[in-house]
């Protein structure tokens, strides 16, 4: 029996979108697609939670944007990774092992 999708830990989805765009710059769409793509269908990426997020991202300048146009000729808005995002998700990372570290002791039989 298939699951459904896992809701998102409030601030996954800037470390998500942040570790994303380490592959090079990408749109809206293809960003929520390879989370969705890598996590197996496990996590579903909401569009108007993905705008916010990266939009706030923008304000912070964690990632920087453009218009660009897609092979097929669409226009689309690209969205890359600064280097005080990178910083960022070097520092959100971090704090995201030290909470998968806590909750695993927990988790663990006695």
């Amino acid at each position: 029996m298939p699951t459904s999708p896992l809701q998102l830990l409030q601030g996954t989805l800037d470390v998500l979108v942040l570790k994303t765009l380490t592959w090079g710059p990408n749109h809206g769409y293809g960003v929520a697609r390879w989370i969705r793509d890598t996590t197996d269908d496990a996590l579903a990426i909401e569009d108007g939670a993905l705008y916010t997020a990266l939009h706030r991202m923008e304000r912070r300048a964690w990632i920087s944007s453009e218009w660009g146009v897609t092979p097929e000729g669409r226009r689309v808005k690209q969205y890359a990774l600064t280097p005080a995002g990178r910083r960022a998700l070097n520092a959100e990372s971090a704090q995201w092992q030290r909470y998968v570290t806590a909750v695993a002791k927990v988790l663990q039989p006695a």
